[in-house]
């Protein structure tokens, strides 16, 4: 395996489809793009890198087969809100858009750790107004 030095950008191939994409920071100091997804999961059935898109869905299909063990029982202890916390919302994951309005996903609320107690759609505390 080739040392690659940091802050360098590199074309890769996703394993998924076979799209070619920059992986890596660049020498500004900018993240990659996967800095912006959760650091939830290792997506044991891929065999390398992903694009952007390819790791979205993955990353949101792994979310909601966690979301969906979720109770307002067990929300509370869910391990969503220990999470390190971003001002980044990814769309599918965080959010949709639906009428031109932003709905929270139970995953969003989940990293909150607490129910706002706005009756949301998603609530996954069990709060009903």
């Amino acid at each position: 395996m080739t040392d690659f030095p940091s802050n360098t950008i590199r074309v890769k191939n996703c394993s998924s489809c076979g799209t070619s994409f920059n992986c890596g920071d660049t020498p500004e100091g900018s993240k990659c793009w996967c800095n912006d997804f959760p650091p939830i999961f290792t997506p044991s059935e891929v065999v390398g890198c992903l694009c952007s898109n390819c790791f979205k869905i993955s990353c949101s299909s792994k979310i909601d087969e966690y979301v969906a063990t979720i109770t307002p029982k067990n929300a509370i202890q869910n391990k969503a809100k220990d999470l390190p916390k971003t001002t980044n919302l990814v769309d599918g994951i965080d959010y949709y858009i639906e009428n031109g309005n932003y709905v929270f996903k139970a995953f969003f609320h989940l990293k909150r750790g607490h129910c706002c107690t706005n009756g949301c759609r998603h609530c996954p505390y069990g709060f009903k107004k």
